[in-house]
């Protein structure tokens, strides 16, 4: 029987530690930390948005680095197969609006708790408190390892281009455990406090593995308007949004905003932040909402018309609250440029249109995106050109495989980022070849 370590008990990592023992390999998990998926707890607010679960089609649209790299992962392991998993454990599911799977309970903890007696009825050996601090490789030498009696796994190594072979790993406190295979989901930036902290990048980059520039996405928005910090905490819904970089439309959609003491938030502002990395930022990026969608520039102005007709005794500043939140009014009012004091009905025409226009085409200018303390996911990573997409394999270290949030791939948000650390994960574990065993 062949041993295979795994690094990190997030998603990816207890996945593949599952697939492998599934494979019938020995499996040893090393966590850093004092628990199993320690990042899980806190994902979907607590709730833990596990999938989504729309088809093959809407899982890879809502890829935003390297989705066709995910075809054999997805593949592999899919949303489905990975819902019949959890709920076989033990851990009802529910699907809600946009397709996003959670637990019925609405407890995170429900999920791990499933995923733990899955590692304990397929004996995997789970440690805690086990940090890995390196990689321990042997250079691809024929002679040497033909004596090991390994000879079909060096010639292999050797067509895909690999220059060392994995055996093993090396933790903190100066032990070293020898294996026939490592995979290595140790995560990204986000969230350090759950023990995300970049090592796993170290580790891959001090084995050959090129590194992506990480950034931190699904993420806040700082904004240069000084007035978002007046509307913290108000909510916008069925809002429209298109990011500019430049005169360059990078990102376009439909949802929920949040105002913050710094900038904008909510759903629809952290799918943004994942495009906003890729822009070039060489002229402003700029966030355009559409507060009434629903309606054209021309409906829009017959309905404030209409308003103002019902209000014409009042003073501009009190005929809005049919339009918006009371909260928003004052900015509004500000924005518009028309005095709070004066009768609606000598507002103009001309002023009319133009507060239309900025209702529809209401501008924020984006000075930053939030960091990794607040970011959901790492965008970057291990460079998936230096992967087999068919077996998460390294096509540098020969037995070495990734996975998960470590990798060069993420998603928008809905359970998306989280199907990407299953898959990969599963494919990785169940890709250690059956010639170990």
């Amino acid at each position: 029987m062949s041993k295979v370590i795994v690094i990190g008990a997030g998603a990816a990592g207890m996945m593949a530690a599952i697939s492998a023992a599934k494979s019938r390999h020995q499996v040893l998990l090393l966590e850093k930390n004092e628990k199993l998926g320690k990042k899980l707890y806190i994902t979907g607010k607590g709730r833990c948005n596990v999938t989504n679960a729309c088809d093959a089609d809407k899982l890879f649209e809502n890829v935003v680095s390297n989705p066709k790299f995910l075809y054999s992962a997805f593949n592999a392991f899919d949303n489905i197969q990975l819902m019949q998993l959890i709920e076989a454990a033990g851990c009802k599911l529910k699907t809600e609006r946009g397709d996003r799977v959670f637990p019925v309970s609405d407890h995170s903890s429900d999920i791990i708790a499933a995923l733990k007696r899955i590692l304990i009825k397929e004996n995997v050996e789970v440690r805690f408190n086990a940090k890995v601090t390196g990689l321990i490789t042997k250079p691809l030498i024929n002679e040497e390892d033909e004596a090991d009696g390994n000879d079909a796994a060096v010639k292999d190594a050797h067509k895909a281009g690999a220059t060392a072979r994995i055996i093993g790993v090396c933790t903190e406190d100066g032990a070293k455990e020898y294996a026939d295979a490592v995979i290595l989901a140790t995560g990204g930036l986000s969230y350090p406090s759950t023990g995300s902290d970049g090592d796993g990048y170290r580790m891959a980059q001090r084995s050959g593995h090129k590194i992506k520039e990480c950034r931190p996405a699904l993420a806040p928005f700082e904004t240069t308007e000084k007035w978002c910090a007046d509307l913290q905490g108000l909510s916008l819904k069925n809002v429209s949004l298109v990011m500019y970089d430049g005169t360059k439309k990078v990102y376009q959609g439909f949802g929920e905003m949040l105002f913050t003491h710094f900038g904008v938030s909510g759903p629809l502002i952290l799918s943004a932040s994942s495009f906003y990395g890729k822009c070039r930022k060489k002229e402003a990026v700029t966030l355009e909402f559409d507060l009434k969608p629903a309606l054209d520039e021309e409906q829009l102005d017959k309905r404030i018309l209409r308003d103002f007709e019902e209000n014409k005794n009042k003073q501009f500043k009190n005929s809005l609250s049919g339009l918006f939140p009371s909260k928003l009014i004052p900015v509004m009012i500000k924005l518009s440029g028309i005095e709070p004091e004066r009768n609606v009905n000598a507002v103009t025409k001309e002023e009319r249109r133009t507060f239309v226009r900025m209702i529809k085409h209401m501008k924020l200018h984006v000075s930053a995106v939030r960091g990794f303390d607040e970011a959901i996911i790492t965008q970057g990573g291990v460079s998936v050109k230096d992967v087999n997409p068919s077996t998460m394999e390294s096509k540098i270290v020969s037995g070495l495989y990734m996975a998960g949030e470590l990798l060069d791939l993420d998603a928008l948000t809905g359970g998306f980022n989280l199907q990407i650390a299953w898959s990969t994960g599963y494919l990785a574990g169940a890709s250690v070849p059956a010639r170990f065993c």
